[in-house]
């Protein structure tokens, strides 16, 4: 019981109440939404960060707080990984790499306009110790680009899940669905025109799908998609090291 009272008592900033101890209870890295805070307030969530883990991961970064992040935690003891289309950041101490765990996750877009939230996907899936795969521009409107990345994801990489991000009429992860015996979770994204735009019609398509095998998330919400399909993956690369060396070799 001891242990459970540490893991679960959040670091106290004032303002804010941490949950440093989430990647170890759960598999998925505490991430910072940074584009409502006030600057002030984000750099005091990164510096407890750097200071009790050595890594802070951020989302939706705007401008004014990455130069000041960047100020702050830019040199030699220090490493910045920004995900540029996805306006993330991971700052860690140096030397400090990724974790990586086995877990083989495939993230495809349906349309260039997809890939910001899908990079954001993308970068939760690196830090909780995945390999990652991607490909993009594979949507609907010309089938055929789908089929060889998909076929290399699955067939040569052996995903463990897939992450497939489409906005318009999100038709893209139904198809996928439909076609591979791998978890799909589909991450409706705020593109499209008129009355169905702003991801609505992305979201109901795929919430109305007929694919058996197909969740889904919110709107634009990579984070969470990366945070399904990890877990999974992490399951899946668990039982992998188990069969091959006869123990649970992985902490939970």
């Amino acid at each position: 019981m001891s242990e459970m009272r540490h893991i679960l008592e959040p670091d106290d900033v004032g303002f804010a109440r941490l949950d440093l101890d989430r990647q170890q209870r759960t598999c998925v890295p505490e991430v910072m939404l940074a584009d409502r805070k006030h600057p002030e307030d984000a750099l005091a969530i990164v510096r407890r960060c750097m200071a009790q883990q050595g890594r802070a991961i951020l989302s939706r970064v705007p401008p004014a707080l990455e130069r000041a992040l960047r100020s702050e935690w830019a040199g030699q003891e220090y490493e910045i990984v920004r995900y540029e289309r996805a306006r993330g950041m991971v700052i860690r101490r140096a030397g400090q790499a990724a974790p990586t765990y086995g877990g083989r996750v495939g993230v495809l877009t349906a349309g260039t306009a997809d890939v910001p939230i899908a990079e954001e996907a993308t970068m939760l899936l690196h830090e909780m110790g995945c390999e990652v795969y991607t490909a993009y521009d594979v949507g609907v409107a010309g089938l055929h680009r789908l089929f060889e990345p998909l076929r290399q994801m699955v067939s040569e990489h052996d995903v463990d899940a897939l992450v497939v991000a489409a906005g318009m009429d999100g038709a893209l992860p139904s198809v996928v669905a439909g076609l591979v015996d791998v978890p799909v979770i589909g991450l409706p994204t705020s593109v499209g025109y008129g009355m169905g735009g702003r991801g609505k019609s992305a979201l109901l398509s795929m919430l109305q799908t007929c694919s058996p095998g197909l969740a889904t998330v919110n709107i634009d919400n990579g984070i969470g998609a990366a945070a399904i399909a990890g877990r999974i993956a992490l399951r899946a690369a668990r039982a992998r090291q188990a069969g091959a060396t006869g123990v649970r070799s992985m902490a939970s």
